[in-house]
């Protein structure tokens, strides 16, 4: 199986931790030189300086917000005119939980800007390299909420619904140039976003954190929740040469917990 990304550069949004951090680290370890992306410099530099190198990789790092779309291009437009970039991998923070139908319009606009439009950024700016290679892959890490709405989460299902339409249709339009697009959808997954979410139910059950915790555990037929680097080899098979025929997917890694097919 050909997972080599060596002479590959892949570009990870949202790396500072959690899921980014992991994919960064196992783009790295198939040879890719990777650059992470995310608002917090020194955190940055910290990933940057743990990611696997053989001595031939060149990491680096971008400080970008995705709130904010003009700044955006032009991070990435003077990156990819250093050298251009060939995976893509879209990961942002959720917003806050609560009910849709108490959401305010500005929670859909900000939250449909920091997703669907700056990744829409982010693969207009990097598709020019792609399209000149051959070869792309772009893989955005959204929520088993697109197949079943997850309570409590509005704004959340209602965006991530709309990124996994963009990305279908992206699949059908770049496919001839090389290009693949696909969505990593996660469980439940120990990060930063499960805290907020096990401290949010926590509030509105009087329930302590541990009894949500064990409560979401007994959802999932596996039993537990994921580590951020089981999700992250799914984002890098995806990105791999084994995987080129593998586009317009949504691949759920939720340790069996969703019960559609």
């Amino acid at each position: 199986m050909d997972l080599n990304l060596s002479g590959r550069h892949a570009l990870v949004c949202g790396a500072s931790e959690g899921i980014g951090r992991a994919a960064a680290h196992e783009l790295a370890l198939l040879g890719a030189d990777v650059t992470v992306l995310a608002r917090r410099a020194e955190a940055l530099n910290a990933v940057v300086q743990a990611l696997p190198n053989d001595g031939r990789q060149r990491h680096g790092f971008v400080v970008a917000d995705a709130a904010d779309t003009a700044g955006l291009r032009d991070a990435i437009a003077a990156l990819c005119a250093d050298r251009p970039v060939h995976a893509l991998v879209n990961n942002t923070a959720g917003p806050a939980g609560g009910p849709a139908h108490a959401a305010t319009e500005d929670a859909f606009l900000d939250t449909f800007r920091r997703h669907l439009l700056a990744n829409h950024a982010l693969l207009q700016t990097v598709l020019p390299g792609m399209r000149a290679a051959g070869w792309g892959r772009i893989v955005n890490v959204i929520s088993t909420s697109v197949y079943e709405p997850i309570p409590n989460l509005g704004v959340s299902n209602t965006i991530r619904g709309a990124v996994a339409g963009w990305a279908k249709t992206l699949s059908r339009e770049l496919a001839a140039d090389g290009i693949t697009v696909n969505n990593v959808l996660p469980g439940y997954t120990e990060t930063a976003r499960l805290d907020q979410i096990l401290q949010d139910r926590s509030r509105a059950t009087g329930k302590s954190g541990e009894e949500v915790a064990a409560g979401m555990r007994q959802t999932v037929p596996a039993g537990r929740f994921a580590r951020p680097e089981e999700v992250a080899a799914a984002i890098a098979f995806l990105c791999a040469p084994a995987a080129a025929y593998i586009n317009g997917v949504s691949l759920a890694v939720d340790g069996g917990r969703m019960q559609s097919i």
